[in-house]
Order: C-alpha cells, then sequence, then structure tokens
C-alpha cells in the first residue's frame, strides 16, 4: 500500500483538510492498516495535487485547505485497487517469528503461541464490537468506512486466534509424548 493511495481513497469517500486525514491516521486506520503523519501527509497532498488527482475545493482561515479527489484521482485509485498487490520483497515479521519458532525450547514457544492467541483474540474482541454497531448498514461510503476493513480484520484475527491454539494442541501432544 502507499500513502498516495490511502490519501487517494480517503478523499474519495469524502474531501478533507489534511487535518483531518492526520485526525483518520491517528484512529484505526494508522493502527491497523498504514501509518502517516502530517509531515508526511502534507507533502504528499502537494505531490497529487500537482499531478491533478486531488483539487483544494475550499480554502478556509489560516491558510488551512479541504481537498477532493479528482477525476483522474479516482481513475487512479480504481486502477491500484482492482490490480494485483505488487510486493518485490517480502517482510513479514509475524511470518518470519513462526518460522523461527522451533529455536525456542518447547515451553517458550508454548508461551509465544499462547500470547499470540489472547492477543488476537483481544483483537477480534475489539473488532467484533466495531461491527456490532451496525452490522446490516451500508459497507460503502461515509457511512461505511472501516466496515468491510473491520469485517476483514475481525477474520484475520480469528484465523490467527484458531491456528495459534491448533499449534499449542499439537506442541503440548508431542512434548508429552516424549520420554522424560
Amino acid at each position: 500500500m502507499s500513502l498516495p493511495h490511502a490519501l487517494l481513497g480517503l478523499l474519495a469517500v469524502q474531501p478533507r483538510s489534511g487535518y483531518e486525514l492526520t485526525k483518520v491516521f491517528e484512529q484505526d486506520l494508522g493502527r491497523y492498516a498504514w501509518q502517516a503523519g502530517h509531515t508526511s501527509i502534507y507533502p504528499e497532498l502537494n505531490r497529487l495535487a500537482e499531478s491533478g488527482l486531488v483539487e483544494v475545493s475550499h480554502e478556509g482561515a489560516r491558510g488551512s485547505r479541504t481537498y477532493a479527489v479528482t477525476e483522474a484521482g479516482r481513475s487512479e485509485l480504481r486502477n491500484w485497487l482492482l490490480s494485483p498487490p505488487r510486493q518485490t520483497r517480502v517482510r513479514n515479521e509475524p511470518v518470519l517469528r513462526m518460522f523461527l519458532l522451533s529455536a525456542l525450547e518447547p515451553a517458550d514457544a508454548l508461551v509465544v503461541l499462547r500470547t499470540i492467541a489472547e492477543n488476537t483474540d483481544a483483537s477480534a474482541t475489539e473488532l467484533r464490537k466495531v461491527r456490532e454497531v451496525d452490522p446490516e448498514g451500508p459497507m460503502t461510503g461515509a457511512e461505511g468506512f472501516g466496515q468491510l476493513a473491520a469485517e476483514y480484520g475481525l477474520r484475520q484475527y480469528e484465523a490467527v486466534r484458531d491456528w495459534a491454539r491448533w499449534a499449542i494442541e499439537r506442541l503440548e501432544r508431542e512434548t508429552s509424548a516424549r520420554p522424560s
């Protein structure tokens, strides 16, 4: 994912100022998907405007600007969302940790797995609350912003939790079957 596409997507949902965009990144978007602060958001908005992908739709007090996505910006966002993600390098720390987990003693590996199960269960509970606010509500537009992502995250957390429980069970069974 890239910051320009995140900004285009947010502005496609509704026009916002740089300050408002910064606040969105301080909430769930920054927590679960992509972090960005004002020091990267404002320069990127300028680049997007220079490229014709966004435009200033309103100028307010003290130089504040509200940005809106242009048709070219919507087209760029659509193309990006419809194309497969490009990953030239894979860097996934949780997966790396799982590759290396067998380097630990079984008791330590169980601590790691139990922590994963507990943390993902707690995160799933949080996202379940988000989804329960309006489970049959809109999934698009400003009213539905984040609902698809919340459901995606919820299912991911549940899958990782279930995997961790499976791994705990297998490891416990394996270690209990070993001769003392």
